[in-house]
C-alpha cells in the first residue's frame, strides 16, 4: 500500500490547488516588491495545498514516521502561515527556525562533534530554500528533482518506507507545478517554502545518519539552490547590504531579468538540477578520490556558470544605462 503514497500525494496537491485557486480562500496575496519578477499580485496558499498533499502521501507510511521530523515540519507550517498572514518579524522566525533544527539535533542521535553543523545546516537549508522561491517553477522543480533521487537512494540501500515519504514529497511538488509553472496562478508562501528548506535537509541528514550516502550528497542534490543563495548571500555581506531588504541579485533573477524569462530559467535549471542529482547518485559509488574529483569539476561548472552570469549582467547593466541616457 506504500507504493500509493505518491499518487495521493500528487493528487491531493494538484485538486486542492484548483480548489483554492478558484474559491476565495486564496485571499492571502504576494504583492510585488524590490524582490518580485511578477507584476500583478499572486495567491501564496500554494503551500497549504502542498502541504497537505505531502501529510495525505505520508498518512499511508504513519507507522514509519519519526516524530523528530513530522512535529517540527508541522510547527514550521504553522508558524510560516502566520507569516503568510501577518508579516512576522525576521527574529521571531529565525527563533522557529532554530527550535526546529535544534529538535532534529537534539532528537535524531546526531553525535557531539557534528552538532553544530547539521544545526546550521539545518537553519540554513530551511532560508535559502525560501530566497530561492521567486521564480515561476523554480522551488517546486527543486522539490521534484531533489526529493525523488533522495528517494532513488533510498531504495538502492533497500528502505522502501524512506523511499516513499522522499517521492511524496516529489509527487506533492508535481502536482504544484501544475499551479506554479510559468504563468504562475499560485505562489507557495512561506508555509511552502520553509517547511520544502527544512525537509530536505532533515532528510539529507536521515540518510547520511543511515550511511545511504556521505554527507556532500544532499548538498550536491541541491546544489542548484545551495550555491545560488550561499554566493548571493556572501555578496551581500562583502558590500555590506542590509541582509534582511529584498533584493533581485540572485543569479536566478538575474537570468530572468536579462531576458530568459520565468520558463527558460526553470527549464535551464531543470536540467542543472537532473545533472546535479544524478551525478550524485552515481557519485556515492565512487571511492574517495573519485568522490573529491566529482565535487571539484562540479565546484569549477558552478564558477563558470556564475562568471558568464555576472557578464551577461554587467552587460545588461551597460545597455539599460546607455538606453537610459538616450
Amino acid at each position: 500500500m506504500s507504493h500509493y503514497a505518491p499518487i495521493i500525494s500528487a493528487f491531493v496537491t494538484l485538486i486542492l490547488g484548483v480548489m483554492l485557486t478558484l474559491s476565495k480562500i486564496g485571499t492571502i496575496q504576494d504583492i510585488p516588491n524590490d524582490r518580485s519578477l511578477h507584476a500583478e499580485p499572486v495567491s501564496r496558499t500554494g503551500g497549504i495545498a502542498l502541504m497537505a498533499g505531502i501529510l495525505s502521501g505520508w498518512m499511508m507510511l504513519i507507522q514509519f514516521w519519526a516524530w523528530w521530523i513530522v512535529l517540527p515540519v508541522l510547527g514550521l507550517f504553522a508558524l510560516s502561515l502566520v507569516d503568510d498572514i501577518r508579516n512576522l518579524s525576521p527574529r521571531t522566525r529565525l527563533l522557529g527556525h532554530f527550535i526546529a533544527a535544534l529538535i532534529v539535533v537534539a532528537a535524531s542521535g546526531v553525535s557531539w562533534l557534528w552538532g553544530l553543523p547539521v544545526l546550521l545546516f539545518i537553519v540554513w537549508m530551511t532560508n535559502l530554500y525560501n530566497f530561492m522561491d521567486g521564480s515561476d517553477g523554480l522551488a517546486g522543480g527543486m522539490a521534484l528533482f531533489g526529493f525523488s533521487f533522495y528517494g532513488i537512494a533510498g531504495l538502492m540501500n533497500g528502505n522502501e518506507a524512506f523511499a516513499m515519504m522522499n517521492f511524496s514529497i516529489g509527487a506533492a511538488a508535481l502536482g504544484f507545478l501544475y499551479h506554479n509553472f510559468h504563468p504562475a496562478k499560485v505562489f507557495l508562501g512561506d508555509a511552502g517554502s520553509i517547511p520544502l528548506g527544512f525537509l530536505a535537509a532533515v532528510f539529507g541528514v536521515w540518510g547520511w545518519q543511515q550511511s545511504y550516502w556521505p554527507f556532500w550528497f544532499p548538498i550536491l542534490v541541491f546544489s542548484p539552490f545551495v550555491v545560488d543563495a550561499t554566493t548571493t548571500l556572501l555578496k551581500r555581506v562583502q558590500r555590506k547590504e542590509n541582509l534582511v531588504q529584498a533584493h533581485r541579485s540572485h543569479y536566478y533573477q538575474r537570468l530572468v531579468q536579462i531576458g530568459w524569462g520565468h520558463r527558460n530559467t526553470a527549464l535551464i535549471e531543470y536540467a542543472l538540477m537532473f545533472l546535479a542529482g544524478a551525478s550524485a547518485l552515481w557519485g556515492t559509488g565512487l571511492d574517495v578520490p573519485g568522490q573529491a574529483n566529482l565535487l571539484a569539476w562540479w565546484g569549477a561548472i558552478y564558477l563558470g556558470l556564475m562568471m558568464w552570469v555576472d557578464r551577461r549582467w554587467r552587460q545588461h547593466e551597460a545597455m539599460r544605462e546607455n538606453t537610459n541616457d538616450v
